[in-house]
């Protein structure tokens, strides 16, 4: 394959567009601007495999073949459509029955699919393709100062292990020292937050959200920066209920990576989309004006 392709997925043309307006222009910087790809369709969340495998797969094999025709691997910047989509790359590159109708059916639909295209998430694609020398290279305003925890989430590295450690990645960690910031030791990072939860049984993940906060809080990070859409909407809309509930104050600016990333790169706070945050960036920009990035 010749290069990436962009899925975008359905949350970051909407709830998390900041992660877009983020990992866009970074991705630019580096010399690797994304094309979106052409026509996609929702991956159907990782949800739709415990309904109907055989369907779910055929969805995401759709955006599978439609990256193979034009040529390049998919980058997925939601955690859940890189788990879905790779998780339904193996399922069609297997033996089961199953997987050679779903072939069958997308090659009828003008859709074939041979298995030539990988899935990365982006993470995967600045340490290694990239790599930390050339990030750091890219380097204008370190962000010195500014205390990080980095929060990877449940999907990331696991059940897919091909590219850091799934109880204690550290990728994620490497990277934002690479631009100047400081990683605490946040032995949370790859609990989960609970997800859907929040919306379905609150009290449970009200609970999840609450004990990653109050970690971050303890290790004395100035801001949680995670790599997964629902994970940063569940850790920003929670924080006054869970303030409220277990009378402490858990406030903290959730963050992408990648508009950290924009911001060491020396692209414009107001091009990153930090105007969407919920919670008040004030501790952060204190922390970088002191460390002299802004």
């Amino acid at each position: 394959m010749n290069g990436y392709v962009y899925y975008p997925g359905c949350s970051l043309k909407g709830s998390s567009r900041a992660y877009e307006e983020s990992i866009l222009p970074v991705f630019k910087e580096i010399g690797m601007p994304l094309q979106e790809l052409e026509d996609w369709n929702c991956c159907g969340a990782t949800a739709y495999f415990s309904v109907d495998d055989t369907m779910a797969a055929a969805v995401c094999g759709r955006n599978l073949a439609l990256a193979e025709k034009a040529g390049k691997d998919i980058i997925a910047p939601c955690a859940g459509c890189y788990l879905t989509l790779k998780k339904s790359n193996i399922f069609l590159a297997g033996s089961q029955p199953k997987a050679a109708k779903i072939l069958k059916d997308l090659k009828s639909v003008g859709c074939e699919y041979q298995g030539k295209v990988a899935v990365k998430h982006p993470l995967q694609v600045l340490s290694e393709d990239v790599g930390l020398p050339k990030i750091k290279e890219l380097v204008r305003r370190p962000l010195k100062g500014l205390k990080v925890a980095c929060y990877y989430g449940c999907q990331l590295v696991r059940p897919y292990t091909d590219f850091d450690d799934p109880d204690y990645p550290t990728k994620l960690d490497r990277l934002l020292e690479a631009v100047g910031a400081e990683s605490v030791n946040y032995s949370a990072k790859t609990r989960c937050c609970g997800g859907s939860l929040t919306g379905t049984i609150e009290e449970v993940g009200l609970r999840l959200n609450y004990i990653l906060l109050k970690e971050a809080k303890r290790k004395g990070a100035d801001a949680i920066v995670t790599i997964c859409p629902l994970c940063q909407f569940n850790l920003e809309i929670t924080q006054d209920k869970a303030g409220r509930k277990y009378k402490d104050d858990v406030a903290m600016p959730i963050l992408y990576f990648s508009q950290l990333l924009g911001l060491a790169m020396g692209i414009a706070k107001e091009d990153l989309g930090f105007s969407r945050s919920i919670v008040s960036l004030k501790p952060v920009w204190k922390k970088l004006k002191n460390g002299g990035t802004l």
